[in-house]
């Protein structure tokens, strides 16, 4: 039952989310002529340059679904899962919306379109990515390069929005473009409202199964774990304090793992500033779970081989990276 309602509740964000998307797109932005960031920005600056070169109007949906396949293709290849699939079957659908809904501006002022068109799109990722998926686009290149290297892409984000917006002040004049900044911004801090905007968080998780918590993260998630003993203040009850670093592409599968084993567990997130040490990527993780699937040697000298052959194995991912 409790795996019916989430996904009813899933399938509702994801229409949910969609139809924000394309309300905000062909209601506000669109129209407007103001312009989103990430791949919809650039399709929108496709869209209205097709239409002043050469005189050929194509929808923005058609531009947004032309990135959307290839890139969804290789976020697959590469990464999998249910995000990427969940992402890319949502910007598909978002990108057929968009072609078949009308453009029927709600207002024609530049200033309310930015503000309210970008803070809808803010929502729609918001929404998205708190339930396990996002809209497609940056967000599958920025869980492919995140996983595979544990690196940001924030920097090229701000360099396309930064294009975005001098572009198209060459095209449609300045203030429009500075409109488009502002909405950006909207959509950054709608974002961040509804769902964390940061690549690493600390997870304080109380519960009262310790040992059977952080045994099913180590199923699911090769991340390090300390246990600290805590006790409530109000009750006196003895409990464990699992303490763990992981990626913002990790939040929700941490949280299903967590309440399926304990659904009383309290976990409070905390925004991680730096990481000093080693942090796991995708490479990496996939190679301790295939140590962990080995069985347990039964000699001290035949399990001191057994690391040995995993660091090496370790040690070559690395040089593989760099």
């Amino acid at each position: 039952m409790l795996k019916n309602r989430k996904l009813l509740l899933t399938a509702l964000v994801f229409l949910g989310s969609s139809l924000i998307q394309v309300l905000a797109m062909n209601a506000f932005l669109v129209p407007n002529n103001v312009f989103s960031g990430g791949f919809n920005g650039v399709a929108q600056l496709l869209s209205l340059f097709g239409q002043q070169a050469f005189h050929v109007s194509l929808p923005t949906g058609i531009f947004i679904l032309l990135f959307n396949i290839p890139v969804g293709i290789i976020g697959w290849k590469l990464i999998g899962g249910k995000f990427t699939a969940l992402s890319f079957a949502n910007a598909i659908f978002v990108s057929l919306l968009l072609i078949f809904v009308p453009i029927d501006p709600l207002t024609t002022d530049p200033l309310l379109s930015a503000l309210f068109g970008d803070l809808l799109i803010g929502v729609s990722i918001g929404l998205a990515m708190r339930y396990g998926f996002s809209t497609g686009g940056m967000d599958i290149v920025a869980m492919v390069v995140q996983k595979r290297t544990g690196k940001s892409i924030g920097a090229l984000m701000n360099v396309i929005n930064f294009a975005i917006v001098l572009i198209a002040g060459s095209f449609i004049g300045w203030q429009n473009a500075l409109f488009t900044l502002i909405g950006i911004y909207a959509t950054g801090r709608a974002i961040d409202a509804l769902y964390t905007g940061y690549q690493k968080l600390t997870a304080l998780i109380v519960t009262t199964k310790g040992e059977a918590v952080a045994e099913a993260l180590h199923k699911d998630l090769i991340r390090g774990i300390t246990i600290l003993p805590s006790k409530g203040a109000y009750t006196k009850r003895e409990s464990e304090t699992l303490m763990m670093v992981i990626s913002r592409y990790e939040l929700f599968e941490m949280q299903e793992i967590v309440h399926q084993t304990d659904p009383k567990a309290f976990v409070n997130l905390v925004n991680t500033v730096n990481v000093s040490g080693e942090f796991l990527d995708a490479d990496r993780q996939l190679q301790m779970k295939r140590a962990a699937a080995v069985p347990k040697v039964d000699t001290v000298e035949t399990q001191i081989e057994a690391e040995e052959q995993l660091k090496s194995q370790l040690e070559e991912v690395d040089k593989q990276q760099h």
